[in-house]
């Protein structure tokens, strides 16, 4: 199972129109709510389209 965590940034294939094609994970769960870094904009995306579509995550720092 992908282990997604709030606070990660996902970087997936395809950029958004806006030019970024990094995401933050707002909310797991079935479905992830991401929003992207350059824009501001928020979607909601089914766990396994997202899998499909990510090349990376970079995960959250705990200080």
């Amino acid at each position: 199972m992908l282990k997604l965590q709030t606070g990660d940034v996902v970087r997936l294939k395809k950029p958004h129109p806006c030019g970024s094609a990094e995401w933050e994970i707002l909310r797991t769960g079935v479905d992830v709510r991401l929003k992207c870094r350059g824009c501001g904009r928020i979607i909601l995306i089914a766990r396994d389209k997202l899998r499909r579509s990510m090349r990376q995550i970079i995960p959250v720092k705990d200080p």
